[in-house]
């Protein structure tokens, strides 16, 4: 099908004005139509959106008392995108830290939660009294554990998936009872195909550089003593940060800036039909009702299956082919309002993260309402249960109410839940979270490479080199730098 004729066409890369597309409204596509607003004073972007609110998944909801976050509910502060981004729009004073007074983790351990132990930080273990003691290992696995500093380097920088890593590191325990549902809480992946090298580098590098994690982990603990950061287990909950009302309002603060400038258009509920190279160094966006639009430079920030879908010109389809390699998978948050008194747990910690050895139905359970305040009335806890996964794919086959039953099945197993919820949620993420198989790196390179090669184009998102809130907004910022860079050349 050949492309649409243009409806209008914008100015060319040699006008003083710029006129370029962001495609895709989630807080990539936000941050960097951000961004190219302010690089250049007379740009103008248009940032189509599919849907009719901007956010993508992240979104926040209110029910009779309870602040609800159907994604999303915080970010890391140790990556610079969420933070600078809010500092340049504001936001920072609505922003909280995590409640210091539950701030631990926990793991199933024969259907009974046991705290992970104090200081181990998804495979850094920086309390080695607290591994002696934890029940979540055997003796034989504990000892195997600890022996890791005594496991030689590898001697070369290969690729190597995160299972493969433990095993050889920390052995098979460790990697079944500990590491893979607390890493699996991040990336919802097989730890099996998960590229250590796109997802955690950190750690190959402490082997290189000290021999050892635990070794790299002591030394680095030895220098931060002084540190919060160094406090709790599982995730580093000194280092998150969310929005006092809902990262919802993040989304609306953002929105408000890009409105107030004057110099962005907003197009939601405005499906793209395709892309695609146009005369004069120009890109067409077209539309499925036939109309077009042309633009000096075109931001996809969108899933890579989706972009190669509207990259509509044969020049394009070795990218297309290489952005269609990046799997997906699939899963749906439970969210639950109880009362405290209905649980015979305590629910003292952040959350419950649960190995897929335990043969569960559902990957972890977040205990929203002791991370941060507001978010449940007194009295009451708000939980967030995880469904499906790249190891769990089948439990998305079953209804929302179906799904809802066997959540409460396992909350009253697990936690001692004695009545139903005071409310039930099911929201589902349909091939939302990008799987950073191996060889992630060397594909991602390519892909770069090759729109490198396509002057005006740029990508962004989450399925490149990192999943989490800041890796996005970084990844939009850095796309509308480049683009910037090649329109004003």
């Amino acid at each position: 099908m050949s492309p649409a004729t243009p409806t209008s066409v914008a100015p060319t890369l040699n006008s003083a004005a710029k006129n370029v597309a962001v495609i895709g409204g989630g807080i990539t596509g936000l941050a960097a139509a951000h961004r190219l607003i302010t690089l250049h004073p007379d740009i103008h972007v248009t940032l189509y959106e599919a849907s009719a609110r901007f956010g993508g998944i992240i979104e926040t909801a209110s029910h009779d008392g309870w602040l609800l976050e159907l994604g999303p509910d915080a970010f890391i502060t140790n990556k610079p995108g969420g933070v600078q981004l809010c500092e340049e729009i504001g936001f920072t004073d609505q922003l909280i830290p995590t409640d210091n007074t539950y701030r631990r983790s926990l793991v199933l351990r024969n259907g009974r939660p046991a705290p992970v132990p104090d200081g181990f930080m998804l495979m850094a273990p920086s309390n080695l009294q607290a591994i002696q003691d934890t029940p979540i290992l055997s003796a034989a696995g504990r000892r195997r554990l600890l022996q890791e500093s005594e496991i030689p380097p590898k001697l070369n920088d290969a690729d190597e998936s995160l299972a493969d890593f433990v095993r050889r590191r920390f052995g098979e325990e460790a990697l079944d009872r500990l590491i893979q549902p607390l890493v699996g809480g991040i990336y919802t992946a097989d730890p099996e195909k998960l590229s250590l090298q796109a997802t955690l580098p950190r750690f190959p590098k402490m082997e290189r550089s000290h021999g050892s994690v635990i070794a790299a982990t002591l030394k680095t603990q030895s220098q931060k003593a002084a540190s919060r950061e160094t406090s709790g287990s599982g995730a580093r909950y000194g280092l998150f940060t969310t929005a006092k009302d809902g990262l919802g309002t993040l989304i609306s603060a953002i929105v408000e800036v890009l409105k107030d400038s004057g110099r962005v258009t907003l197009r939601p509920s405005t499906p793209i039909a395709s892309v695609s190279p146009a005369a004069q160094s120009t890109w067409q966006v077209a539309l499925p009702t036939g109309d077009a639009e042309l633009f000096d430079g075109v931001l996809m920030a969108l899933p890579t299956y989706r972009v190669a879908d509207l990259l509509n010109s044969q020049s394009l389809q070795t990218l297309a082919n290489d952005l269609r390699q990046i799997p997906y998978a699939s899963s749906a948050i439970v969210l639950t309002g109880h009362r405290l008194a209905d649980f015979s747990h305590s629910l003292e910690a952040f959350g419950l993260v649960i190995p897929h050895k335990e043969g569960r139905r559902i990957l972890a359970t977040s205990f929203t309402s002791r991370k941060f305040p507001k978010r449940a009335p007194d009295g009451h806890v708000l939980l967030r249960t995880f469904v499906g996964g790249a190891m769990q794919p089948e439990q998305l086959n079953y209804s929302d109410e179906e799904i809802s039953a066997f959540v409460n099945e396992e909350l009253q197993s697990i936690l001692g839940m004695k009545s139903p919820p005071v409310f039930s949620r099911v929201v589902r993420y349909n091939n939302a979270m990008p799987q950073y198989h191996l060889g992630h790196v060397e594909l991602i390179d390519h892909i770069e490479q090759l729109t490198a090669a396509q002057p005006g184009l740029e990508l962004a998102g989450n399925a490149y080199r990192g999943v989490g809130i800041p890796d996005s907004i970084s990844s939009g910022r850095q796309a509308a730098e480049r683009l910037m860079a090649t329109a004003t050349s």
